[in-house]
């Protein structure tokens, strides 16, 4: 198949699920659409933060004062600011701020301890931080002053609720909009550059084009069909890829709230959604099972549209959350690299499973996508349908590329088509199915672990002599990290383990260890990671 179009065409049986076979390029930045909203739709809600109603008029006079800020403080075109917050208001106003401003911002996890922490952002460039106070305590003051970070402003989950400002609100009031701060634009600007664990173990920044998130963002208001009467229930967190396009860009785009709450909670998941008529989310497949496991979940049929991604779905899980919330789960597929989709089960169709593998399809691809199956080792060799070989994309939501990293932006690539490193196959009727990973990336809810950074951590563990580190089946999270260690003097599970809280996220933690004499590995040396799995 050589185009989206193409595809569609040959297979006319798929026309009845009523998605478009390409969508036309975009013309405006997300920026723009926030700054249409304001003028057009000023008490629209662009924000719903527990009970706190901030209006588009209200945002985007925000964005101008931190715009504001940055001007003042030499902050402009191509610079970098960095992001560590959960689902705030500040998370968006920052933002919106420095794209007026021409800046690009680098979202960062909160979970990430000292070490991620100055990595990304001495390996960013980053001019200036934006985080929650909690964290400038913690692990974030050190990792800012090794890093150099010159410009610093801390917040905290009571703004913009607290009568007493923190220094980001401070910050805001203190400077005044300027037509002058408001930078000129394009979709061939640098909007985010988002971190993503990579072959050397080493996270490496993939740089999203403002063009990127604006035809993606439109990709999810036409396939979720979503109208201002919808309202984005901010489940997926803003710092990563899905928060970033499918809460933020699409709701500016489509001109509906975000209702935001911090962070994940399933009872207030329930009542923010029931209460301010949240219809629409993407979120990961261990956010929909806490829904469904939570005591609420009988009240929760006010969700008509919901996507979830980032890991395997369990074919049973649609099945049982449609029957106690009256919703079904539509399975998509997307990485940092793409902005998020590529492939997505139509809104209205059922995703078919895999009779031999049986995996859930990952649905068709995406308006403009053109997506091949290829042979593992010789990418330039299509695959016919009900082969399975890695799946490789072009389209353009495709990333530019990884930041000061030209040999991996290089090695992503053949010939022009983005390899994502996962075993797919297409089935007789074009449905897209993932069964298999060319690499190791351990997937533990959406969140992705690279092995090799575990085990560096493992290493500086005096007891350990070799490590191993794998991702394991987890009916809760799809899969977990498992540390298989061999060692040189006594220790205990629990000590490994406490080691890696004090120097990893939370999510990159083995949550098991198995010791062994000996780690098995290939004839040249290389541990036998499937036989460990």
């Amino acid at each position: 198949m050589s185009s989206s179009s193409s595809f569609y065409a040959s297979r006319p049986w798929l026309r009845h699920y009523r998605v478009p076979h390409s969508l036309p390029l975009p013309t405006l930045t997300i920026l723009d659409h926030l700054e249409r909203n304001a003028r057009q739709n000023p008490q629209a809600t662009a924000i719903q933060y527990f009970d706190k109603t901030i209006s588009f008029a209200e945002l985007d006079h925000q964005a101008s004062c931190f715009a504001a800020l940055l001007a003042h403080r030499g902050i402009g075109r191509g610079d970098r600011i960095a992001l560590s917050l959960q689902n705030n208001p500040q998370f968006a106003v920052a933002q919106y701020g420095a794209w007026k401003r021409g800046a690009a911002i680098v979202p960062l996890s909160p979970m990430y301890k000292e070490e991620e922490l100055e990595y990304q952002l001495a390996d960013s460039g980053a001019r200036m931080w934006v985080g929650l106070d909690s964290l400038f305590d913690g692990p974030a003051g050190p990792a800012l002053a090794r890093a150099g970070v010159s410009h610093i402003l801390t917040t905290n989950e009571n703004d913009p609720l607290d009568s007493r400002p923190s220094p980001f609100y401070q910050a805001l009031a203190a400077h005044t909009p300027d037509a002058g701060h408001r930078l000129e634009l394009t979709g061939d600007d640098l909007a985010h550059i988002v971190y993503t664990s990579g072959t050397t173990g080493k996270p490496k920044g993939a740089m999203g084009l403002h063009r990127h998130v604006a035809f993606n963002a439109n990709v999810f208001r036409t396939w979720m069909d979503l109208t201002p009467s919808d309202a984005v229930l901010g489940m997926a967190p803003l710092f990563h890829i899905t928060g970033l396009v499918a809460h933020l860009a699409v709701a500016a785009l489509t001109g509906m709230p975000l209702l935001l709450f911090h962070r994940f909670n399933a009872a207030e998941a329930f009542r923010m959604a029931r209460q301010y008529n949240g219809t629409f989310t993407v979120a990961s497949i261990t956010a929909y099972l806490a829904l469904l496991n939570d005591p609420a979940s009988h009240q929760g049929r006010f969700l008509k549209k919901c996507f979830t991604g980032g890991a395997a779905v369990a074919p049973s899980i649609p099945a049982q959350f449609e029957q106690r919330c009256a919703a079904y789960i539509h399975n998509t597929y997307g990485l940092t690299e793409v902005n998020s989709p590529s492939h997505s089960v139509p809104y209205g169709a059922r995703a078919p499973v895999d009779p031999v593998s049986g995996a859930l399809s990952i649905g068709l691809p995406i308006p403009n996508c053109d997506a091949r199956i290829v042979d593992l080792q010789d990418p330039g060799r299509v695959l016919a349908p009900g082969e399975s070989g890695e799946l490789v994309l072009k389209g353009p939501f495709v990333f530019e590329g990884y930041w000061n990293r030209p040999d991996a932006t290089a090695a992503a690539f053949h010939d022009g088509w983005f390899l994502t490193g996962d075993v797919a196959l297409m089935d007789a009727e074009g449905w897209f199915y993932i069964v298999d990973r060319k690499k190791d990336m351990i997937n533990a809810s959406g969140y992705k672990v690279w092995p090799r950074e575990v085990e560096d951590v493992l290493y500086r563990h005096p007891a350990v002599r070799e490590a191993a580190v794998v991702g394991v089946p987890d009916a809760y999270r799809g899969e977990s990290v498992k540390a298989v260690l061999s060692l040189k003097s006594p220790a205990t599970a629990e000590e490994i383990i406490a080691f890696c809280r004090e120097r990893l996220a939370t999510y990159k933690v083995p949550r098991t260890v198995e010791f062994v004499e000996e780690i098995p590995k290939t004839a040249s040396g290389k541990f036998l990671r499937r036989q460990l799995r």
